[in-house]
């Protein structure tokens, strides 16, 4: 009662949902850590009200939960949050300032630097692709890409293939950017392009002769774009809902078809955290569904990179329950993160989604375990705890891709070593 009461004189406060792309000057991510079960459930109410921007999700008490808020609504916020004994306290003080921070400085000319990455900076997605076509040109022996469906607005979705035996040897398929504003995960996903292929011939001619990796470095290419051109901290995909209110997009990690719109997700269009009308009602999720079911019979492994929070998660999502062979995949992602914490000495947290974050059902890693039937399925949460969030800073982007590239090596020479036994 008293949540309810709380949240309903908030929504009289804010009668109006905020604007989706609202001026970042002056707004601020609050962290707030519950210390009550009750307290979990407001913020998760207050989650589905659609008010703020949650950067993490309510999950447990004791477990922070950062939301953002433009400068007007900040009083009402605060004040919510005292009502129900949280205090607040001011993790980013001002994101335009991380906004522009993290803002890419080399792409003012994008046909010039459409074949080349250097990971000093962030890249659009035409310069991404480009780069993937510019390397089935230099590797031909190594690797070759192809184009595997085309998004809501248009744009060519492709996957790189990289190895150098069987077509039947074992598989690692790697995802990234599924949502929009996490720019680390393609980041670190080229990062490991790049070092398999121009090291395919040295370093990693036994890895590549014996295990094939397919990956798609941004699979939300609409989203992501729609992050460079209009509004850097959007999330989901850029596809019509038929809102009354104009909201666009789904959150396309919510939008699998397992176990579908159980918990943690939302049936609002305007929410973050929507659904969609059914599951892959995304035409990117449906991509990539389709290119995991075309590898199936051959994948052993399944890693999905996001940020923020520095975890390294396995399924299942959708309940806390553990998968019957869970202590295979928790011993398999302990030793690739002691390997990523053995670099710089970054921490991450390791278990089960449910049990590490939240509940959400509807997630890719779910789907490809449940369904597909992939044993080694991750969800890996990057760099960092919160200080930066989305905003992470183009001097964090080489380590935070060498640390991870260290941990995805351990699985893909168990893979190599057991063929995912």
């Amino acid at each position: 009662m008293k949540v309810l009461l709380v949240l309903c004189g908030l929504v009289l406060v804010v009668s109006a949902r905020p604007d989706p792309h609202p001026h970042l000057k002056g707004a601020q991510v609050l962290r707030v850590v519950p210390e009550e079960t009750w307290q979990v459930g407001y913020l998760r109410a207050l989650q589905q009200q659609d008010l703020y921007d949650f950067w993490t999700e309510p999950n447990s008490v004791g477990r922070p939960v950062d939301m953002m808020s433009d400068v007007f609504q900040l009083p009402v916020l605060r004040a919510a949050l005292e009502n129900v004994n949280l205090s607040p306290r001011v993790l980013v003080s001002d994101v335009a300032s991380l906004v522009a921070g993290s803002t890419p400085h080399q792409h003012n000319n994008k046909d010039s630097f459409s074949t080349r990455i250097d990971w000093t900076d962030y890249y659009d997605y035409d310069q991404i692709t480009g780069w993937l076509d510019s390397l089935a040109t230099d590797y031909p022996s190594v690797c070759k890409t192809e184009d595997v469906g085309t998004t809501y607005e248009g744009r060519t979705m492709k996957l790189i293939t990289i190895g150098t035996g069987a077509a039947d040897n074992p598989g690692i398929f790697i995802d990234g950017g599924i949502h929009a504003r996490e720019w680390i995960s393609p980041a670190t996903v080229t990062y490991m392009i790049n070092e398999l292929v121009t090291k395919g011939s040295g370093e990693f001619s036994e890895l590549l002769s014996k295990v094939n990796f397919y990956v798609m470095p941004s699979i939300n290419p609409d989203g992501y774009q729609y992050t460079w051109t209009n509004d850097r901290l959007w999330r989901k995909t850029r596809s019509d809902t038929d809102s009354s209110f104009g909201c666009k997009g789904v959150d396309p990690n919510r939008n699998w078809g397992f176990h579908w719109n159980e918990v943690g997700a939302s049936s609002s269009p305007c929410s973050d955290i929507y659904a969609g009308p059914e599951p892959f009602s995304e035409v990117e999720m449906q991509v990539v569904r389709d290119q995991v079911n075309r590898f199936a019979p051959t994948l052993q492994a399944y890693l999905t990179f996001h940020s923020y929070s520095q975890l390294w998660m396995y399924p299942w999502g959708f309940t806390s329950d553990l998968p019957d062979d869970w202590q295979d995949m928790d011993n398999l992602a302990q030793n690739a993160v002691t390997a990523l914490t053995s670099l710089y000495g970054t921490r991450y947290e390791i278990g089960s989604s449910t049990n590490t974050i939240y509940a959400a059902a509807g997630g890719s890693d779910d789907w490809v375990k449940g369904v597909a039937g992939v044993k080694y399925a991750y969800t890996v949460e990057l760099r960092d705890t919160g200080s930066y969030g989305f905003l992470l800073p183009t001097n964090q982007i080489i380590p935070t891709a060498e640390e991870t590239f260290e941990g995805v090596k351990v699985v893909a020479d168990f893979i190599m070593n057991n063929n995912g036994r």
